[in-house]
């Protein structure tokens, strides 16, 4: 039997918070819903309380992926109240897991006219990157104007206690962060997937290119590593098929296909005592592995 919750805005509000602690962000999604009709039921709403509950959904949507939902809420919310932090920090970050840079430079440059915080300024820098990679030199020029924040608006946020305005940036900087980690995870899969179907046509050289990019996005997947050595393999570049062997089995000591592949660059470089030993390490790992048996055999008769 589902719980009951009461129905007042404040008691919504503040069970939505809890279940938002809990890390129960569709409960508390909901909850923060039921409160903002409660509240719009009432006839002329408080717009600050309003803004508010739109913002904490936001953050819900932002914590369970949902990035339209999110920008949808906080532009609510600051259609409300304009230059809230929270919204524009919340709409920045889902911008930005969507890829939207342009749209996301804009609110972390908004909210730096505000407050220094740290996310913000750590954002500007990141948006700054993909704006100048996707855009050319001249990326400025093509982005859509940044609203004068009044000041009016910075007082406001400044009037707040201390304590609290630290620990606003502190809460807001960690969802930043997760949305992004889980963007670029998301990015970095889509970029290997593109390079094996690259490897699977023959096109080496530029599959390295895609592994390459999904590795500045994730840099803890043993298998991208281990597929750009089989490109490096292709194109005779043996000495760096071996770095990313090595780099692969860093993050997974049984990667089977780094020790092959590695054996092979060893074989190739003529290091034959190296590549038997990764051939050994292999087979312990796999017995019946017909190719590393042969590979040790033809790397056995250069050892004798």
């Amino acid at each position: 039997m589902a719980p009951k919750f009461p129905e007042s805005v404040q008691a919504l509000r503040a069970a939505g918070n809890e279940s938002f602690r809990n890390g129960q962000y569709a409960e508390a999604s909901v909850l923060y819903g039921r409160a903002l009709r409660a509240l719009q039921a009432r006839g002329p709403s408080d717009p600050e309380e309003e803004s508010v509950l739109y913002s904490n959904r936001a953050a819900c949507h932002l914590k369970d992926g949902n990035c339209r939902d999110c920008i949808k809420d906080c532009t609510s919310a600051l259609a409300l109240v304009p230059f809230g932090i929270k919204p524009l920090l919340r709409r920045a970050s889902a911008y930005e897991a969507l890829e939207k840079y342009h749209l996301a430079y804009v609110d972390y440059k908004t909210v730096m006219q505000i407050d220094n915080v740290t996310s913000a300024l750590e954002g500007i820098n990141r948006m700054t990157r993909a704006l100048m990679d996707s855009l050319g030199p001249e990326w400025r020029q093509k982005l859509p104007s940044i609203p004068l924040v009044p000041l009016s608006a910075q007082k406001r946020w400044n009037s707040s206690p201390f304590q609290k305005h630290k620990e606003t940036a502190k809460n807001i900087s960690k969802e930043t962060t997760t949305t992004k980690t889980r963007g670029d995870a998301e990015r970095a899969r889509v970029l290997k997937e593109e390079g094996n179907e690259l490897v699977k046509k023959g096109n080496h050289k530029k599959a390295v290119e895609k592994y390459s990019e999904s590795l500045l996005f994730s840099n803890r997947e043993s298998a991208t590593y281990s597929n750009r050595a089989l490109c490096y393999l292709a194109l005779k570049q043996y000495k760096e098929a071996v770095k990313d062997c090595t780099e692969a089995l860093k993050l997974d000591g049984r990667n089977v296909k780094a020790f092959y592949r590695r054996a092979q660059a060893y074989k190739a470089l003529k290091d034959y005592k190296s590549s038997f030993a990764d051939i050994s390490s292999l087979l312990q790992i796999e017995p019946r592995n017909g190719p590393a048996q042969k590979l040790r055999q033809e790397v056995k008769q250069n050892l004798n």
